[in-house]
């Protein structure tokens, strides 16, 4: 899985790509907040639930379907301001990117992408991110460097010129240049 910051920065990334109009900021934070969540499956390890299982890590929460679900829950929790379809699509694709990017990784079972009505797990066929060790513990013992090299590589460097590009064109749309008067 790539590190907490970096599926926080992807959904802030693509909030730029919403007009501020239909998604303003402070959504940004919702969805940052839900490209997060699926790796609260990893609180089964403490309860014996495998890796392997459908609540296992990697298992439904990182699934297309628990994204709708957790983008409907997040439009409940707090809908004021923004248009309702454009903040259900940002929060829903912010939430899905997670179990995309950890389709991306170089390590683990895959990614239950189509659960629970396809129980069998994926990766893409290209896997360019290092995967993160589970835990703080982990990552600082077991080449925690190499992860964060790969993350900015292959997440940050589209991250931040995806928001610089939906900061130019579409969070400023009404700016037009003016013409300079000389004299």
């Amino acid at each position: 899985m790539p590190t907490v910051p970096t599926h926080a920065a992807v959904a802030v990334s693509f909030g730029t790509l919403f007009p501020r109009a239909s998604v303003p900021r402070r959504w940004w934070i919702v969805g940052a907040t839900l490209a997060i969540v699926p790796d609260l499956d990893v609180i089964g390890f403490r309860f014996g639930v495998p890796y392997g299982d459908f609540l296992g890590h990697r298992g439904f929460t990182h699934s297309l379907t628990f994204a709708a679900l957790l983008a409907l829950l997040g439009l409940r929790a707090a809908i004021e301001g923004g248009r309702r379809s454009a903040v259900w699509t940002y929060l829903f694709v912010a939430a899905a990117s997670h179990g995309i990017l950890d389709a991306l990784t170089d390590g683990g079972l895959g990614v239950a992408l189509l659960s629970p009505f396809d129980t069998r797990r994926y990766f893409f066929p290209v896997r360019p991110i290092e995967v993160s060790p589970i835990g703080v513990t982990g990552f600082f013992a077991q080449g925690g460097a190499a992860v964060v090299a790969s993350e900015l590589i292959w997440v940050w460097l589209p991250a931040v010129a995806t928001a610089a590009l939906g900061g130019f064109f579409i969070q400023r749309p009404g700016r037009v240049a003016r013409p300079r008067v000389d004299g």
